[in-house]
């Protein structure tokens, strides 16, 4: 057997470099490069051979371990699972600020290589710097965090140990069913080692992605539940979007007149003037959508996890003799909620049903109809919201006003649209209007606050050729925007519109809703009086903070503000951060929607009381599994 003297982290990159995907009959090259922060866990390391002159990959020096994580989400995400990136840190903190970045990954099941510096596997200059120890088991470090939040966790003690490490790293990132956060530990003595690797562990490998065929029997029992419903439901989830199953959606809605409820990871996969198409549902959902699946008797649920906002936390589907029907790829999610499981591609099981089920036709008559042009009208009205005046009189915007004006006339209607936190979402789940496929891109499985301006980088790098808008809350901006700097480094023009209502929100919503007094949600300073969060409101300079960073700095409080400030980010050559001052309710709110929460049985507060009352009550009208 021929072999190649490599250090460890030489052969990881050679490796990386050779690894394809196929999907379809097309051959995609699956590793794009690398995010990171060099630190001495990792610069010596895999840094040498991330800095030689014959490596392939590219490197992208992020500014927070974090980000670098989301954008290589972003990445992979908006390139459907068929492009990804690795992200690498030094060992200790650099590695521990990747665990949310990997926790987001997982949740939202997006394949990213996590690889974490570690402390030396010889264990002779230990503790070095950075070092966590654990009296009681001297094995674990802080690269075992990523336990909790990984599809695939390894730690390569030996050189060797390389090659069974990476063939099950890329098992699970390919596996359309398991993907997620790979995390592999690099203990920094190893990462620099030598060792004679087999030129077959280095050469180009081809992974095969196939489309799990629907069996016959599963195609007979769905049918059969289709045809026994008079009024069914689909929930067009992520993995519609990750099989390219939209025209199989539309054929089989459109055939038996079958209307459907975008999740957040759903959306945009049919573009929303679809006759079928209701926009979102559940707790963040369309007044259409949630009305019509309170009657549904049939629910299918394709490509979704069923999480507690699609499912309004299982209270939703009212009507007592509502069966669930799971098709996915993954067992897992399509057993939830005691479905009928169809564990099967998307886009094949939906061709199946269509041949299998000719002839049928849904009993909605013409509700769907109706509810769709009730909820236009809703939205068309929310459009045109005006804001009052700041207590200053100074002029402010509706936070829908401005999704509206961004998605009704002032952005192409093939602009790339993040976001991920806050109460955006909900807004945009229920009134963005998407006009071009995957146009969409939202992270909201795991609500991290922070993943949109990375993820917009990542997004970015995936269609240089598109216009990119992160749509940010002031909260989510503050939690995390240093990635602005790296779309500055990169010459990598994305545009960041700030929402800023001065304080968290949407948590500030959800306090008030049950019965608790505004607190420590909004941007105040401290009172002298009562020593609360309750003096002057705090005011940031956002496109300030913008231009600080290299970006180009906008501001806007009136819809003519607005569309200057758009049409000179649209001529912008470089990154552009627009300061959107916007009123603190000026959100969408529930549409006939609940959320399970755990409100406090026991208070002072009769308010709080009150609304434990109403959510024992409304809890007892929910699904129990």
């Amino acid at each position: 057997m021929e072999t190649v003297r490599l250090t460890m982290g030489q052969a990881l990159l050679k490796f990386l470099d050779n690894q394809y995907i196929e999907v379809d009959g097309e051959e995609i090259k699956f590793v794009h490069g690398v995010f990171g922060i060099f630190g001495h866990g990792v610069v010596v390391g895999l840094g040498e051979a991330l800095a030689a002159k014959d490596n392939n990959l590219w490197f992208y020096q992020a500014k927070n371990e974090q980000g670098a994580g989301h954008a290589a989400m972003g990445f992979a995400k908006q390139n459907k699972r068929r492009r990804m990136m690795a992200v690498c840190s030094s060992i200790g903190p650099g590695a521990l600020n990747m665990v949310t970045a990997a926790g987001t990954a997982t949740v939202n099941r997006i394949p990213v290589l996590f690889l974490p510096g570690d402390a030396f596997a010889c264990r002779q200059p230990d503790p070095v710097l950075q070092q966590v120890e654990i009296p009681h088991d001297y094995t674990n470090t802080a690269s075992d965090a990523f336990r909790a939040v990984s599809r695939y966790w390894d730690r390569v003690q030996r050189s060797e140990q390389l090659m069974t490490a990476m063939i099950n790293a890329f098992r699970v990132l390919t596996d359309p069913a398991e993907t997620g956060a790979v995390t592999v530990a690099l203990p920094q003595d190893v990462q620099g080692e030598a060792y004679d690797y087999p030129e077959e562990f280095l050469a180009k490998r081809v992974h095969h992605v196939e489309r799990r065929i629907p069996a016959k029997g599963q195609i007979e029992r769905a049918t059969a539940l289709l045809k026994a419903a008079k009024k069914p439901l689909v929930i067009c989830g992520g993995g519609v979007r990750f099989s390219d199953a939209g025209k199989e959606l539309e054929a089989f809605c459109e055939a038996f007149r079958v209307p459907f409820g975008e999740t957040q990871a759903g959306k945009g996969t049919v573009l929303w003037d679809n006759p079928w198409n209701l926009s979102g549902i559940g707790s963040t959902g369309s007044l259409a959508a949630n009305r019509i699946a309170r009657e549904a008797d049939l629910v299918i649920a394709v490509g979704s996890r069923l999480g507690d906002f699609t499912t309004c936390s299982k209270w939703l589907f009212q009507n007592p003799g509502a069966r669930i029907l799971g098709i996915n790829i993954a067992p897992f999610d399509a057993c939830k909620m005691n479905g009928e499981p169809l564990v099967a591609d998307a886009k094949l099981t939906l061709e199946a049903l269509t041949r299998a089920a000719q002839g049928y036709h849904s009993s909605w008559g013409d509700k769907v109809e109706k509810a769709k042009a009730e909820w236009n009208a809703e939205v068309d009205r929310l459009y045109g919201e005006e804001a009052a005046p700041a207590p200053d009189g100074s002029p402010l915007l509706s936070q829908v006003r401005v999704l509206g004006d961004l998605n009704d006339r002032l952005l192409p209607k093939d602009a790339i649209v993040v976001s991920g936190s806050g109460s955006i979402p909900s807004d945009m789940q229920r009134v963005w209007r998407v006009r071009t496929q995957d146009t969409y891109h939202m992270e909201y499985g795991f609500s991290c606050m922070g993943y949109e301006i990375a993820a917009a980088l990542g997004t970015k790098i995936a269609f240089p050729e598109r216009e990119v808008v992160a749509i940010v809350g002031d909260g989510a901006y503050a939690m995390l925007h240093t990635e602005l700097l790296t779309a500055v480094q990169e010459n990598k023009k994305i545009i960041v519109v700030v929402l800023d209502n001065s304080g968290f929100h949407c948590i500030d919503n959800l306090q008030h809703s049950q019965g608790i007094e505004h607190f420590g949600n909004e941007w105040r300073t401290r009172s002298d009086s009562s020593g609360r969060l309750e003096g002057e409101p705090v005011r940031v300079d956002y496109a300030k903070n913008g231009e600080s960073w290299g970006a180009l700095g906008l501001r806007a409080r009136t819809p003519e503000e607005l569309e200057r400030a758009v049409k000179e980010a649209l001529a912008s050559k470089k990154p552009v951060v627009i300061d959107v001052k916007t009123g603190a309710k000026t959100m969408t709110h529930g549409y006939e929607s609940w959320w399970r929460v755990g409100t406090a049985q026991v208070s002072s507060n009769p308010d709080v009381v009150k609304a434990a009352e109403e959510m024992a009550a409304e809890t007892a009208r929910a699904r129990k599994f």
